[in-house]
């Protein structure tokens, strides 16, 4: 029941950027406009910056927008998945209190409704989990190709010659200083560019009785296909 209660929490939960695991994304176009009006390397030393890509695209205001409708859209799945979890801890409740009382065929009526309401349970919520993973990843990968298109732009601009990711687990940056950190100029370019306004002020939302908080797995850094210089 625990793992049936973390998959239908996913539907509530917000844009982790630590997912435990990762689903690739679309790569991005072979050419574009601005790969072909890409300028040469400045001269002198390497410009290095780094950018935490999945927190850029995730704070953008046309993320968050993007992300609370989403939730908007799976909260009657997940209320609907409640209510059954709801009724299963309630009919097994009644048997355990019950179950001197009852006749022995009727205590093997009620334990198969309980059993077959506990496959129904675990049927929906992988579906709705799957359905929630596959519309995150499309908004995700349409925003990132947004966001990457930015940070190209803000990266020549500033002169920088290569833009490490800090976001990803499997990139081996150990120290980097502050101002090399491209990350929240990169979110107000990009929010700048979009015209999207900041989301309004939400109250603290606490987890949904019953559900405990879950992660959603969160969509791969896309990566460009043409060679940057």
């Amino acid at each position: 029941m625990n793992r049936l209660v973390a998959i239908a929490a996913t539907l509530a939960s917000g844009f982790a950027l630590c997912a435990a695991a990762q689903v690739p994304a679309a790569p991005l176009p072979a050419s574009t406009s601005a790969a072909a009006d890409t300028p040469s390397v400045p001269a002198g030393p390497p410009k290095i910056a780094v950018i935490a890509f999945q927190v850029a695209v995730a704070q953008t205001n046309e993320g968050q927008r993007d992300f609370a409708d989403l939730q908007k859209k799976y909260d009657p799945k997940r209320q609907q998945l409640k209510a059954l979890s709801d009724e299963i801890d309630k009919l097994t409740k009644d048997l355990q209190t019950q179950g001197n009382t009852l006749s022995d065929p009727e205590k093997e009526s009620r334990a198969k409704a309980i059993d077959d309401k506990k496959k129904q349970l675990s049927r929906d919520a992988e579906d709705a989990q799957n359905d929630f993973n596959q519309d995150m990843q499309e908004m995700y990968n349409g925003l990132a190709q947004k966001v990457y298109d930015t940070l190209a732009t803000y990266s020549q601009q500033q002169g920088f010659t290569l833009v490490l990711d800090v976001s990803l687990q499997q990139q081996p940056v150990l120290y980097a200083a502050e101002s090399t950190n491209i990350t929240k100029p990169v979110i107000d370019a990009y929010n700048k560019k979009s015209g999207v306004p900041p989301p309004p002020a939400q109250p603290a939302a606490s987890a949904p009785s019953g559900l405990a908080p879950g992660r959603p797995a969160t969509p791969a850094t896309p990566r460009p296909t043409t060679p940057q210089r």
